[in-house]
């Protein structure tokens, strides 16, 4: 009896094309390499350090203080009015968002060697002042990254240019944290460090190809006190007046505190269970990684089939629930199955909340007002986090236990999911979007 090939009806063909198509336009894989530049001096700072200084010897206090490091990119609000509208001289030809890429750029390839070159060991005054100047240039890179993939893509593609900017973002942290741990156990930690450099070329390339983002929206030089006054109130003044501005600004700030505490504090959790660095790479990087993907694939879908406020809620939810599961890793001790099992769990909520919360926090944005903008969201979304990371994570858990530790960084979700849930009811979601969120062709906000 012979088998017959069933394909699939022209309108299912349609409907995978169309679900594929928004991915290979050239505003989403703009995105994608974006967001490979943008992630890797995250991970220079956050679990590549962390494991350096472990492996030093340096005390656990210590180590989660150099959290603090990334508070720098919570201060970035205060200086991406320049990038918005400070005009650079000669360079400044290129335009003013390809301008201040390359300029960044450079910035971040030479604040990352200069953390290759000292020694945690023998100086580490001098290793946390290196750890600060890569979160600034990281953070100033970021504001141009950000508002050249907001202005880059159209209303229908937020959704998915989020996606790939996470897929980019991953990949240029898993990626330069893998490269980190193999060259570091055949060369050293400075030629890790400097061998990761080369992860900032990519978001510089794609302003040098694409040129000028399409929905930019050219902001008159400021020449004296009062316009530059107005330059760097403008763009709060205006995201403040909007109904229900303040409520939102609170959920930025309060939806991600148990996640980033938990986050920031994984590689030492594993090094105290006793993971080797190979260990470490295989499900840290290897497992997170992909689980991390088919977390961003499930919200891209999540993001076009339930609509912004339901996909949102949902990420909320499963980010929380997340860090329950190294509570039982925790528990359960040296397990490569419970770590691939955490790990895997964590890396696709976390991809799939980093699609759908990007997606609305770039809707959010006034094209005016792009990269101040943003940098006020992406700056209040993790600042409690990394704050109560650097200043109490290590006496926690030294006090708690690690089980009680991540239980608690559970329940500190539980007010980013209660104050979103009321604020969809109410329709303070939709009365506080941006002009970057207007709905265009595709777009759907329900």
């Amino acid at each position: 009896m012979e088998t017959e090939t069933i394909e699939p009806a022209p309108a299912q063909r349609r409907d995978l094309w169309e679900s594929i198509r928004p991915y290979l336009e050239k505003e989403s894989l703009a995105a994608f390499f974006l967001g490979v530049s943008s992630g890797f001096p995250y991970a220079m700072i956050g679990a590549t350090l962390t494991t350096r200084l472990a492996q030093d010897g340096i005390e656990k206090s210590t180590i989660t203080a150099f959290t603090l490091a990334f508070l720098v990119y919570n201060l970035k609000v205060f200086w991406a009015w320049i990038i918005d509208g400070v005009h650079l001289p000669a360079i400044g030809q290129l335009g003013q968002r390809v301008s201040w890429m390359l300029v960044t750029g450079l910035l971040v390839i030479a604040a990352t060697i200069n953390l290759a070159l000292v020694d945690p060991a023998g100086d580490i005054g001098g290793t946390v002042l290196a750890a600060v100047l890569v979160g600034a240039a990281g953070a100033s890179f970021d504001i141009v990254i950000d508002a050249y993939r907001i202005e880059t893509l159209k209303p229908y593609q937020l959704g998915t240019g989020s996606g790939m900017s996470q897929y980019g973002w991953r990949i240029g942290s898993t990626g330069a944290g893998a490269l980190a741990l193999v060259v570091a156990a055949r060369w050293g930690w400075s030629s890790a460090y400097v061998a990761c450099a080369v992860f900032a070329i990519p978001a510089m390339a794609v302003a040098l190809l694409l040129g000028e983002p399409a929905r930019h929206v050219i902001v008159a030089r400021r020449k004296g006190l009062a316009e530059v006054w107005a330059s760097i109130v403008g763009p709060f003044i205006e995201f403040f007046q909007r109904s229900g501005a303040v409520l939102v600004l609170i959920f930025i700030l309060v939806h991600k505190v148990g996640d980033t505490l938990a986050n920031l504090t994984f590689r030492l959790l594993f090094d105290d269970l006793g993971f080797s660095n190979d260990e470490i790479a295989i499900y840290d990087v290897g497992v997170g990684f992909w689980a991390y993907f088919i977390g961003i694939f499930i919200g891209g879908i999540a993001y076009a089939r339930l609509g912004l406020k339901r996909s949102v809620l949902i990420a909320l939810v499963l980010m929380g629930i997340s860090n329950l599961s190294f509570a039982l890793l925790a528990a359960a001790g040296h397990s490569n199955i419970g770590m691939a099992g955490a790990i895997g769990f964590e890396n696709a909520a976390s991809g799939y909340g980093g699609v759908v919360v990007v997606a609305y926090f770039s809707a959010l944005c006034d094209l005016r007002f792009t990269a101040a903008q943003y940098a006020l969201i992406s700056a209040g979304a993790s600042v409690v986090g990394r704050f109560l990371t650097g200043t109490t994570a290590g006496a926690l858990i030294e006090a708690m236990g690690y089980v009680n530790f991540y239980l608690l960084t559970t329940l500190a979700a539980l007010p980013g999911i209660v104050l979103f849930w009321w604020m969809s009811r109410t329709g303070l979601v939709d009365a506080a979007m941006g002009t970057a969120g207007e709905v265009g062709e595709g777009g759907a906000r329900s």
